[in-house]
């Protein structure tokens, strides 16, 4: 694409948070979108050792099925591999540990199988901390500092997301590795208790860490339906308060995973958490759950142009749409 009579070069992204469907057509569409790799969510919030480990079978079966086309990575020297081979990378994430929580240590069985990048709590609390929803947020538990010692030993990288803001406090004054918010949005820009203030996102930049937008509508704005400036809008705030090192991108896009009534179960005229979904204006809907200009994963090179648009340097845009990620995923794993 030409802007301002300056063509933009088309970048390989690292998508931060992806939970879209697992079939050869979304693959194709994330590989058209330029993806190289994206953090997937493996397994869902609140389940169970068991529950987890069936959608790690299921995501490994897919994955063999249409192995010429994806791969799963657990280095950054996989992911680089993977895109010279021209195929999908799949890092093996989750958004929720409470799988976990009678026995930290499992931690270990799971970094042997693949997995490299974890949230401790979900929006709710568990025996490690609580969530995003909780009020009062009583901060990290003795159980929650033995997560977080185990996570640095074993190399595999924090996600604190949906943690509250106590929580996340003590997660990142503990840590001895890079911390990072895969997808939370600027408090300031769009007041929902799943965004973060900004002593937060400051603390997981001194870390070393980074604070990733995401598109996810509610999360983007809150009265009206929100659109690709104020994505870049976001990202503009992270890099005048981080710094360019320290911003990234967690899309967060569940394409092809809901239908109209799973849809309406979870965000409908009584949503599951009425307070990220309803405090939106009327425009939030079925038909406007994505935020136009990314409804698909093939979308995705649209973010690098509307970043261009406002000016930023194709390095800057390079670094949040890539290479930030990719130093912490090389600097906490090692290789």
């Amino acid at each position: 694409m030409t802007i301002n009579g300056t063509e933009t070069p088309r970048i390989s992204i690292i998508d931060g948070l992806n939970c879209a469907k697992l079939d050869r057509a979304q693959f194709e569409r994330t590989l058209a979108g330029g993806i190289a790799a994206f953090n997937l969510t493996a397994t869902r919030p609140d389940t169970t050792v068991d529950g987890s480990l069936d959608s790690l079978a299921e995501l490994f079966r897919i994955v063999e099925a249409e192995s010429d086309i994806v791969t799963i990575v657990r280095s950054v020297a996989e992911i680089e591999q993977a895109e010279s081979d021209g195929k999908l990378g799949i890092i093996i994430g989750t958004q929720d540990s409470s799988f976990l929580d009678r026995e930290p240590q499992l931690l270990r069985v799971y970094e042997a199988i693949g997995m490299r990048i974890f949230q401790p709590v979900y929006n709710s609390a568990n025996r490690f901390g609580c969530g995003a929803l909780v009020n009062p947020d009583t901060g990290l538990t003795d159980v929650g500092r033995e997560w977080v010692d185990l996570m640095n030993e074993l190399g595999l990288v924090i996600d604190l997301s949906h943690c509250g803001r106590e929580t996340a406090h003590d997660v990142l004054a503990a840590s001895s590795q890079p911390v990072i918010f895969s997808h939370s949005n600027s408090s300031v820009l769009a007041k929902s208790p799943r965004n973060i203030p900004d002593d937060l996102a400051t603390a997981a930049a001194k870390t070393g860490g980074t604070v990733g937008v995401t598109m996810w509508p509610p999360l983007l704005k809150i009265a009206d339906r929100p659109g690709l400036d104020d994505f870049c809008k976001h990202i503009e705030h992270y890099l005048n308060l981080v710094g360019e090192d320290h911003v990234a991108f967690g899309g967060d896009l569940s394409e092809g995973t809901k239908t109209l009534e799973d849809w309406l179960a979870l965000y409908g005229p009584e949503p599951i958490w009425p307070e990220v979904t309803g405090i939106l204006g009327p425009w939030y809907t079925y038909e406007n759950r994505a935020t136009p200009g990314f409804e698909t994963m093939a979308d995705a090179q649209n973010l690098v142009h509307a970043l261009a648009r406002r000016g930023h340097a194709q390095r800057v845009i390079e670094k949040v749409m890539r290479g930030n990620l990719l130093r912490v995923y090389k600097e906490v794993w090692g290789e």
